[in-house]
């Protein structure tokens, strides 16, 4: 197990390294001058080229990269160009909206997504599948901001049942952006669950256990859907890691100040280490929910290696 997770968190540094290289690299092409975007339009090339040299921004590519990966492996992710706040300490406070979000919208998908998925399989009713098949097609269908802008205009407007945005209101802010989320999401959770359970049901020791006589009941609850969750665990660990990065979408729809958000903004201001945290937070959600299923298999089957 040892051998098996050094080679995990090997790997995870390897993605991380390649992350941070390829995004200061695009930053670095960006034609934009954040010098510029700093001083202002009305600044002369003397005080621009002075805050150029301050950043570091006149020095070659190797160099800049090393300082930043020097200063990045001690924790440090520097300042935002634009409010002149640290990276790493503006990314956690706006860590844990992103966290609620993420984790209330997950669950409103598995919840959702896989209640219809299981529920098409284990019934084998026709009226039934057709129905789950057509509530796939149409989250599958619907674009996620379209959602968000019809449940506030519903519910936030014409309702005034939930607050229009932000996170000002408390916990029950968090109830439209969480279904849009869940309901954007759940199509393929429930076609997962579908699949996999009826490959489940189909499969010799489900046909042995009826053959033996043991009730449908029992087969569909203690055999066949406990095997059916698996692929839907693996979708679950992933998801929270890619949503812990930001749901930006539905962070813009609905105000949410979470990290979407502000990585949105900061490319909008060609604010390179902003853009930097950001994608690093994002990668190293998805490098660690990638390594925590790996785990998880191969807890669960021994015979995992690579």
């Amino acid at each position: 197990m040892l051998g098996f997770l050094g080679r995990r968190l090997i790997w995870s540094a390897v993605v991380l390294l390649l992350a941070s290289l390829l995004t200061f690299f695009v930053g670095y092409k960006v034609p934009a001058d954040p010098a510029r975007m700093i001083a202002g339009p009305n600044a002369s090339p003397e005080t621009v080229l002075s805050i150029r040299h301050q950043l570091g921004l006149d020095q070659p590519f190797p160099v800049q990269y090393g300082r930043f990966l020097g200063h990045a492996l001690s924790g440090d992710l520097g300042r935002s160009y634009k409010t002149e706040q640290q990276v790493l300490p503006t990314i956690m406070a706006r860590f844990p909206y992103t966290l609620a979000l993420a984790l209330s919208g997950l669950a409103s998908q598995v919840l959702i997504g896989a209640s219809v998925g299981l529920l098409a399989a284990g019934t084998r009713l026709r009226a039934v599948d057709g129905l789950a098949s057509t509530f796939v097609l149409l989250t599958l269908a619907v674009p996620s901001f379209w959602l968000g802008i019809i449940l506030l205009y519903v519910f936030g407007f014409r309702y005034p049942i939930f607050p229009l945005g932000g996170a000002e209101g408390g916990p029950i802010s968090l109830f439209l952006p969480a279904l849009t989320l869940g309901l954007s999401g759940a199509g393929y959770y429930a076609r997962v669950g579908r699949a996999s359970l009826l490959e489940v049901l189909g499969e010799d020791y489900i046909r042995t256990a009826r053959a033996k006589g043991v009730s449908p009941g029992r087969v569909m609850f203690k055999h066949a859907f406990k095997n059916a969750l698996r692929p839907l665990v693996t979708m679950t660990a992933l998801d929270l890691g890619v949503l812990l990065g930001g749901a930006l979408i539905i962070e813009q729809v609905f105000g949410w100040p979470g990290i979407g958000t502000l990585a949105w903004q900061a490319v909008q201001n060609i604010d390179l280490p902003m853009i930097m945290g950001t994608v690093l937070f994002s990668a190293l959600c998805i490098v660690v929910a990638n390594v925590l299923v790996d785990l998880v298999y191969r807890w669960i089957d021994p015979r995992i290696s690579a």
